[in-house]
């Protein structure tokens, strides 16, 4: 297959791109059916939606920073995303789970890119709580495909590194 080999996992990007438009519809949908930090359970004791920004990284990290961190944060999410674009090209035809966790992650930074470009901050709208008392800060979609990629990633070194210890016997 030359086409393959030429654009390497590339198609994996419309994955991306469907986290993408996915994360900016949950947002607008947030944005329009919720109050600033109003809660709506949804699993009682569990689980709510609520709408917070956050003009910081994860767990409002910088949050309260003089408006640097807003292009500080934007040009972090560039870069990784060309990189994350470059390796998705590179990878053997073999790694599909990496390609996988790669788009993830890729979605999900690119989702949060555009909020922070384009809207100075970063729509979060999941609570996940017990009894009151907050597990995570407020997340988002981005948030979730991201996590769930860098679960991915670790996943497949492990997975890795067997094969690796298993092709040395």
């Amino acid at each position: 297959m030359p086409n393959a080999a030429r654009f390497g996992h590339l198609p994996w990007l419309l994955l991306s791109l469907l986290i993408l438009i996915g994360d900016r519809l949950t947002k607008v949908i947030a944005e329009g059916s919720l109050a600033m930090y109003q809660r709506v359970q949804v699993i009682p004791g569990y689980f709510d939606w609520t709408l917070a920004y956050n003009t910081g990284a994860a767990f409002s990290f910088l949050a309260d920073a003089a408006g640097w961190q807003r292009w500080f944060f934007a040009a972090i999410a560039v870069i990784v995303s060309a990189v994350l674009v470059v390796w998705l090209k590179r990878l053997k035809p073999q790694e599909t789970l990496l390609a996988v966790a790669l788009a993830m992650v890729l979605g999900g930074a690119l989702g949060n890119l555009y909020d922070r470009v384009v809207l100075g901050h970063v729509v979060d709208f999941i609570l996940v709580h017990w009894q009151d008392r907050w597990l995570f800060p407020a997340f988002n979609l981005a948030d979730t495909f991201i996590t769930l990629g860098a679960i991915l990633l670790a996943l497949d070194m492990f997975r890795g590194d067997k094969s690796a210890k298993e092709a040395a016997r």
